[in-house]
């Protein structure tokens, strides 16, 4: 179909809550996608972070050829095997507990929330979260969310959501009330803008949850299946959480999410409680099962320590020749450049130079590339963002 007609089609009958990047997509292979005109783009933010194993990856894709001709979908009052055998897996690869799941990440944070207050119900239902995090997209979602931005024309906001400083383990004791239930928070901010939580004050945390007896969900969303050179990003702090939401990379492209809670309480969740009509689907299933597999087998967690590290240098070299480089950060595969000046302009000529990146806060240049990128393809990405940078500071860039 022709270009125009494809952006027709969307202005026409699409709702429009999304900010469109005139790019049609059509097909995709590891670190590269290729548009409607054949023009091939290397994508180190693929998918928002959904396609971790890179796009239409083998086992991925073979694995639901294979489970879409035997059983697509069948109703969670039935039993299906591979919904097992991967509750089964992320426990192995976890902590000792139960999993549900859903389709996104929103969903797997709804049912954190009213497991938590089912657990406090009825005096305690206030649960804490972290200023510049991101939840989700659910009227409950950007309550927990810390950026107004999200939160903007959907008031007024479901009460029973406290909002502190990141890394702030002084704010958290303040902010614990008799009401409190339960924290949440990413170990690695992401929509925040690739924001890290300090090791001393995620201990912290956790020591002062057992304390309080209050819970503590760790949102792996975008830290977990591998992103971070650990399975779940909270292994790198030597904790663990009571309970973990994660999505994206989960399905490798396909949608999935889970909420994943400590065996104690798990079955808070009875009958008629919570449920899903599309989680945990014999076809989401199949896919994160190959997921899984691919991580274990094709040894990706060591493929992402050793790329991670070297995209590190790279950007770390990039910020001793490009003085708008105000900082670098993240851990493993998810890299933040936080720029002295607005990054829209440096996110598009990336784009004219066929590289796909994020741009997230206005100012930090988000990269996480699959987790089967190679140090070729890294020095491609850094060579594109050199090029951008060394050019709009030739045309003056505005520099705090």
């Amino acid at each position: 179909m022709d270009f125009r007609k494809i952006i027709r089609l969307y202005y026409d009958y699409v709702v429009p809550c999304y900010t469109k990047t005139p790019l049609v997509l059509e097909r995709g292979r590891g670190t590269r996608v290729w548009d409607s005109h054949g023009d091939e783009y290397l994508d180190f933010f693929p998918g928002w972070a959904v396609s971790g194993l890179g796009h239409c990856h083998k086992r991925v894709t073979e694995a639901i050829k294979r489970q879409s001709e035997q059983l697509i979908h069948v109703s969670n009052n039935y039993y299906h095997e591979l919904q097992g055998v991967l509750a089964e897996q992320v426990i192995r690869h976890s902590f000792p507990g139960k999993v549900f799941f859903c389709n996104s990440g929103a969903e797997a944070n709804e049912a954190a929330f009213k497991l938590v207050r089912k657990l406090g119900n009825p005096s305690r239902h206030e649960i804490i979260t972290i200023e510049r995090s991101f939840h989700g997209r659910t009227l409950s979602a950007i309550a927990a969310t810390g950026q107004k931005k999200y939160q903007e024309g959907f008031e007024p906001l479901m009460p029973g959501f406290v909002n502190i400083p990141f890394n702030d383990f002084a704010a958290l004791e303040r902010a614990i009330t008799p009401r409190t239930v339960a924290i949440m928070l990413e170990p690695i901010q992401g929509e925040g803008g690739i924001r890290v939580a300090d090791a001393q004050y995620l201990s912290s945390v956790r020591r002062l949850c057992n304390d309080k007896k209050i819970y503590l969900i760790l949102d792996e969303v975008q830290t977990g299946m591998g992103r971070t050179g650990r399975m779940f990003c909270y292994k790198n702090y030597g904790i663990e959480p009571d309970i973990m939401t994660l999505a994206k990379s989960l399905g490798g492209g396909f949608p999935i999410g889970a909420m994943v809670a400590r065996k104690e309480i798990a079955d808070t969740l009875q009958p008629g409680t919570h449920a899903t009509t599309f989680g945990g689907s014999p076809l989401a299933c199949a896919a994160a099962l190959a997921v899984f597999e691919a991580i274990e087998k094709e040894k990706l967690l060591n493929n992402t320590v050793i790329t991670g590290s070297y995209l590190f240098k790279k950007l770390n070299e990039l910020k001793k020749k490009h003085r708008v480089i105000k900082e670098v950060r993240g851990m493993a595969l998810m890299a933040g450049v936080e720029l002295e000046v607005e990054g829209k302009n440096i996110y598009e000529e990336c784009l004219k130079r066929k590289l796909l990146i994020n741009c997230t806060q206005g100012n930090v240049l988000r990269l996480m590339p699959p987790l089967v990128v190679k140090e070729k393809e890294i020095d491609r990405a850094i060579q594109i963002l050199d090029e951008v940078l060394a050019a709009q500071s030739e045309s003056g860039l505005n520099i705090k």
